[in-house]
């Protein structure tokens, strides 16, 4: 099975919760008027796109149906797929990795998938012809660097760690310093997933920042953050103190397959103003790819 289709066979779920439910109001319409509308803006939120990105697509819907561009029921559906493609693309190059090494943060709650995360970027890199490391920096949860350095070993990449409870920053440092001596492409750096409170979470992101800027002044060069898509709404409330705690350049969204709120993935662009740069849809190492819009859209609003 390619990537596509298990792209595709991943959001049956949410082809069912969204979807499904919208090519069944079309299917039951005769005109555009205002309970067709009504309905469809409901199905939209409930579909986790959120209520801001809802509004963008409504107010666009109604401009085309003044304009006559949309005149019956089953032209909207097209359109919602390339608008939604519109909203969906990236603002810029995927990865800025002009450092050498170039360091990336990882950041998220804990259960979102950070370890695997790390661990398939660190694989998908290092088979691009990558010099690839990780820094264990998450020192607080039981068996965090365990985990990691299992991953690093399937990655056939190396992990610094240090021992449980030890200070984030000087695995950081001495990952840092790792990395350059040995001429790494890339460092990737986990962070401990705990949201205690804000000014904690501050604080240990800016030791980090320090330490990093210390040895490679224009580092960390990528910030992502990790949302799983199954929590949907949710994912998008902890984005939101990550962008006040991290600098955060991109999302990475995990769990795809299997989740009714794929369509959170549409939300996030809207409402955080942050590119999903990559995806998950399994637990296999390939089962991880860069975000394409036009492939997303189309595993959503695909036939059975």
């Amino acid at each position: 099975m390619n990537f596509f289709e298990k792209l595709k066979t991943g959001l049956s779920k949410t082809r069912e919760n969204f979807t499904e439910r919208i090519e069944e109001l079309i299917g039951g319409s005769v005109e555009l008027d205002d309970d067709f509308l009504e309905e469809l803006e409901m199905l939209l939120i409930a579909g986790d796109v959120g209520m801001k990105t809802t509004e963008k697509i409504m107010q666009a819907l109604h401009k085309a149906i003044v304009k006559r561009e949309i005149t019956k029921p089953e032209e909207v559906m097209p359109f919602l797929k390339k608008f939604i493609v519109q909203l969906l693309q990236n603002a810029g190059q995927r990865m800025h990795l002009s450092g050498h090494p170039s360091v990336v943060l990882v950041v998220g709650v804990n259960g979102v998938g950070k370890t695997t995360t790390i661990g398939k970027l660190s694989n998908y890199y290092r088979l691009m012809g990558y010099k690839v490391m990780i820094a264990a920096g998450d020192t607080f949860r039981a068996a965090a660097a365990e985990q990691l350095k299992i991953w690093g070993a399937r990655a056939q990449v190396e992990v610094i760690a240090h021992g449980e409870g030890a200070d984030p920053a000087a695995v950081v440092f001495d990952g840092v310093k790792a990395a350059i001596a040995r001429n790494m492409g890339i460092l990737f750096i986990d962070t401990a997933g705990r949201l205690h409170n804000k000014s904690n979470l501050m604080k240990e992101l800016d030791k980090m920042h320090r330490v990093i800027q210390r040895e490679i002044p224009e580092a960390p060069h990528e910030t992502l953050l990790v949302l799983d898509a199954t929590t949907g709404q949710n994912a998008i409330s902890q984005a939101k103190v990550f962008l006040e705690t991290a600098k955060v350049t991109g999302v990475v969204l995990t769990k795809l397959d299997g989740t009714a709120k794929g369509g959170v993935v549409i939300a996030i662009k809207e409402e955080l103003g942050l590119d999903v740069k990559w995806i998950g849809v399994g637990e296999g190492m390939m089962d991880f790819r860069p975000f394409q819009p036009e492939e997303f859209v189309e595993a959503l609003f695909s036939e059975k």
